[in-house]
């Protein structure tokens, strides 16, 4: 019991900072066939009863190859589109249209002791997508392949204003009359810039992107994106996944996930934990170390609590903290949560300044975080204070700061006016470095 009130405030944030925002996700055709279908479609109906505003793009890929191999049909590709000739879009049809059925009677469901009881989810879905032949490249004809030429952003909104999910299927419409199979990337990617999505999000067989050890990226920014498609390029799906990601963050959507469809719950984890589930593509990035402002006080005041609370750190109050803000500096998270801060004391007649208040979340404690902050601050000490050493009191880090390169020192090295507030009963360690 005492893990589940945790958790659930836990998520309190994330659930007050999603509200009312608008997410696309994808749900590739692969997805629709796996074990856990079920369960993320229960998991975006949840998303919906928590005030988002939900686009979900499908795919239908294995579902159209499955259709053309009934119908003695030999899928064909250039570049890893499909070519979509007369015979073939009969099949596209057909196998888009069983599975949008699929999605929008699971989320029709409203069963007694169920996750969809008393859900009431409205799915709409219409011609919200104009589209325009992809044409002849390379001397491939694609036929009735086409891409995004546009999207009705004013319809999407106004559905979605209106309490519904809008599900949007593969399928785009020419204005004389055509229909185009269309890649379930392209659409989602286009309906998210158009609809100034704060979220894309794409299901993948993997939980995203792993280096060459096999450890998952959490998160990958901007100028990362490039070789990491280099080294995913024999990952076709993963690939497609993250250049939509890519091309969505570009084009001003803040942030595109990429998660896994065999994890169950991998969804919920990736929006409601500060660890997530999947890799994050972010215009900010990953942790950002800034100038903290008088908005940080609060988080701040609870990131130390723990510390001051056991004597690792002297107890500071709200309004010294706010009188003393401008000499700390934060790591924040790409979900906006402060997760480490320090602070510096310049003493400059002594040419000196104090290491103060270093702290990280205990969920962040081994990301090296405590390094990256000390080197900002080293940064700042030489080159805009013109200082020659740093020093910091401590009872219990001693060892990690000698080995980040202080030296234990005594009393009578610390500046006069620091020396003269020595709390002898706190009997704090003495280390210095040199700048």
């Amino acid at each position: 019991m005492t893990d589940y009130v945790k958790f659930f405030r836990d998520t309190s944030p994330y659930i007050n900072r999603h509200r009312g925002k608008t997410f696309v996700i994808v749900l590739r055709g692969e997805a629709v066939e796996d074990r856990h279908f079920a369960n993320i479609v229960h998991d975006v109906a949840l998303l919906h009863s928590l005030g988002i505003r939900i686009v979900l793009v499908h795919g239908a890929r294995p579902q159209i190859d499955s259709k053309l191999t009934q119908c003695n049909l030999i899928p064909r590709y250039d570049a890893g589109i499909r070519i979509t000739d007369a015979d073939t879009m009969i099949c596209v049809q057909e196998a888009v249209g069983s599975t949008r059925i699929a999605i929008e009677s699971m989320l029709s469901m409203g069963l007694p002791n169920s996750p969809m009881q008393d859900a009431a989810v409205r799915v709409v879905g219409g011609n919200f997508i104009t589209a325009k032949p992809l044409g002849i490249r390379h001397g491939v004809d694609f036929h009735h392949t086409g891409e995004v030429r546009k999207l009705d952003r004013a319809g999407i909104t106004r559905q979605l204003e209106l309490g519904a999910v809008v599900l949007l299927s593969p399928l785009g419409y020419s204005p004389t009359g055509e229909v185009f199979n269309l890649s379930c990337e392209d659409v989602a990617t286009e309906t998210a810039i158009a609809l100034e999505a704060e979220k894309l999000i794409l299901f993948c067989s993997e939980p995203g992107i792993s280096d060459a050890d096999g450890v998952l990226v959490k998160s990958i920014d901007m100028a990362e994106v490039r070789k990491w498609l280099e080294l995913v390029s024999g990952q076709a799906p993963l690939r497609s996944a993250l250049q939509a990601a890519y091309d969505a963050c570009l084009n001003g959507v803040e942030r595109s996930h990429l998660i896994s469809y065999r994890e169950d719950g991998a969804l919920l984890r990736e929006l409601f934990t500060r660890d997530g589930a999947g890799t994050l593509v972010s215009q900010q990035g990953s942790e950002t170390i800034r100038q903290a402002t008088i908005d940080d006080v609060g988080a701040i005041l609870e990131l130390i609590a723990p510390l001051e609370a056991s004597g690792a750190l002297v107890k500071r109050s709200r309004e010294l903290l706010e009188t003393e803000i401008s000499r700390f500096q934060v790591v924040v998270h790409p979900d906006g949560m402060i997760i480490a801060c320090a602070a510096l004391y310049p003493f400059k007649d002594a040419e000196a300044g104090e290491l103060a208040c270093v702290a990280t979340h205990p969920d962040f404690q081994h990301r090296g975080l405590g390094k990256k902050l000390l080197n900002k601050i080293e940064q700042r000490a030489k080159s805009e204070l013109k200082l020659d050493r740093l020093f910091v009191l401590t009872t219990q880090a001693a060892q990690w700061f000698q080995e980040q390169g202080f030296a234990v020192t005594t009393l009578d090295q610390l500046p006069q006016e620091k020396a003269a507030l020595y709390n002898l009963q706190r009997n704090s360690k003495i280390l210095s470095k040199a700048l």
